[in-house]
């Protein structure tokens, strides 16, 4: 089976190919559910998991082994397997003793639960492309010596000021062997770093091209944002931008002077350098100008939200899977700190189980004279920030939708189509609910994030960050930072068996500039997880547009079921 057949200018990718894995375990695999779970999300893998080594291998391109006994016991076959072109990956745990001359390496004694800094050996290796130089993993320190002279270290660990092996491969034959002694599979980046490995010991290697990336629609902020993420990012090069305005193809130019222009969508379909197109143009025209350039065989992200309703989602996907090309949409708010912060917290069951949530976004402020602010371009006022919070409630709950409904207001900005508030209710299928409110005619702003779990909540309180600059005439200067844009103050509430409620302040992780695009280049080249599957955002579409049925009705409930 071939997905995606991704050919570049610049160098050629060549078609992604399944390659087909058997993972043996002694029991149903609990050990590696995590790593299970990370790579069923992958798009080239084929995983199938027993508990005892076939006799007859074939069919599969690699086999994941973990129990010393087995390993022992079938050293031949795999050894066979391998110089015949397969590959195979062993995971040394704390009891393994010497393993096959095959894989080149040997375990040497176990020493303490630690937090270890893992560190590629080549900080140039393909294996290596878009992620970051150091990663941070909990487990035993369990050094692996290197027993084969073509035996060549991937990962390593610091250890008293020297490099001590972590994970090793080595050719054999036509084929390879891999081991490791790393397995914290809750680790997110360690089940990206294994998942290519696994390819490559398939057979597989790294794409070595790039994707040209086009954007349509040039907006003064926008366009120069995801010119900076492609130039920015491994795998994609930034080839074009296409606008029917000349002034802003001239910023693009001033931009990115080496950047190609294109007047029309149609120029930039047939554009044959251009593999990816952005498209940053106003949400009304969004699912017309993404089937056009989904019919010229482009992969297509569009901002959010996807389109205006699901009719037109309906036919986006449609056409994506009749021209065998990517679509997604861009919600690069998957980045952000709080909600980043939010999912740890979850995840480390600070708070029990979410049931509730409240998000807002507003103040009292007069609402833009651009497209935003017109109900018939932009879909309305909760299409805008709601493409957004909507998004994260999806991704939070992770249940169906069984119901939408939403209230709107007209009573101040007249001057505008958009409704000055507006308030989405959502009810899932388990019991759960969440609520979004966007106002413009808040003069106290409610918190940002309001979540209930059933043994504690979370509180995310606007910050409004002021900066100023000394000026010798004026005296200063002042820049006050967009709160939308600055981290909320985030605060944990937790129930103490004494019955008294405390608080602690949640971790916020560093900021990641432009990780969408790492991402979307992850999937495209690579087949790796999108960390906002096309999915939600079709999910979004469809409650932005019940919403907006029920506002319409007086806030009749919408039945949903998505």
């Amino acid at each position: 089976m071939v997905l995606y057949n991704l050919l570049d200018k610049e160098g050629t990718m060549g078609e992604h190919i399944l390659t087909s894995v058997l993972l043996v375990v002694e029991n149903s695999g609990g050990d590696f559910e995590s790593l299970l779970s990370y790579l069923s999300d992958t798009k080239y893998l084929r995983l199938e998991v027993k508990s005892q080594l076939p006799a007859d291998l074939t069919g599969w391109d690699v086999v994941l082994t973990s129990f010393d006994a087995q390993i022992r016991q079938t050293s031949g076959r795999l050894s066979e397997f391998v110089d015949a072109g397969g590959g195979v990956l062993h995971f040394i745990d704390s009891k393994t003793g010497e393993i096959p001359d095959l894989f080149g390496a040997q375990p040497e004694p176990v020493g303490p639960q630690c937090e270890l800094r893992v560190m590629f050996d080549r900080s140039d290796h393909p294996i290596s492309a878009r992620i970051e130089d150091a990663i941070y993993i909990k487990g035993l320190y369990h050094p692996l010596r290197l027993s084969a002279g073509n035996a060549e270290t991937l990962l390593y660990t610091d250890w008293h000021f020297q490099h001590k092996a972590v994970l090793v491969q080595r050719r054999h034959g036509r084929g390879m062997a891999a081991c490791t002694s790393l397995w914290d599979f809750d680790h997110p980046v360690l089940c990206q770093i294994l998942y290519r490995l696994i390819r490559q010991l398939g057979g597989n290697p790294m794409a070595q091209g790039r994707l040209g990336v086009g954007i349509l629609g040039y907006a003064p902020s926008v366009g120069q944002y995801h010119g900076q993420g492609a130039a920015h990012t491994s795998g994609l090069r930034l080839h074009a931008a296409c606008d029917l305005n000349g002034d802003r193809l001239q910023q693009a130019k001033i931009d990115f002077p080496d950047i190609k222009r294109h007047t029309t969508a149609q120029d930039l379909a047939n554009d044959a350098g251009v593999d990816l197109v952005i498209i940053a143009t106003p949400p009304n025209t969004h699912a017309e100008l993404a089937v056009q350039m989904m019919a010229a065989g482009k992969h297509v992200v569009c901002e959010k939200p996807l389109a205006l309703n699901s009719a037109e989602t309906k036919a986006m996907v449609e056409a994506a899977q009749q021209q065998g090309v990517h679509l997604s949409c861009h919600q690069n708010r998957r980045w952000d700190l709080d909600y980043l912060a939010i999912r740890q917290v979850l995840a480390d069951d600070l708070i029990g189980e979410l049931f509730y949530m409240e998000a807002f976004v507003g103040g009292f402020s007069h609402p833009c004279g651009y497209w935003h602010s017109d109900a018939a371009v932009s879909g309305g006022t909760s299409y805008d920030w709601g493409g957004h919070y909507i998004d994260w409630i999806v991704s939070l709950f992770g249940e169906p939708i069984e119901s939408v409904s939403g209230t709107r207001h007209k009573r101040v900005w007249h001057d505008v189509t958009n409704a000055d508030q507006e308030s989405i209710r959502i009810q899932f299928q388990d019991g759960c609910e969440a609520q979004f409110i966007h106002s413009d005619i808040a003069a106290a702003r409610k918190p940002k994030w309001y979540l209930l779990g059933t043994r504690g909540a979370i509180v995310g309180q606007w910050q409004d960050v002021t900066e100023y600059a000394i000026d010798p005439v004026h005296y200063f200067h002042r820049h006050d930072i967009p709160p939308t844009e600055m981290p909320p103050d985030m605060t944990v509430y937790q129930r103490h068996t004494s019955g008294k409620i405390t608080t602690l302040k949640p971790a916020i992780p560093d900021r990641s500039v432009f990780g969408f695009h790492r991402n979307l280049a992850d999937h495209l080249l690579e087949g790796e997880p999108l960390t906002a599957p096309l999915a939600d955002s079709v999910r979004v579409v469809a409650v932005l547009e019940a919403a907006a049925r029920s506002m319409a009705s007086s806030g009749a409930v919408e039945v949903l079921n998505v």
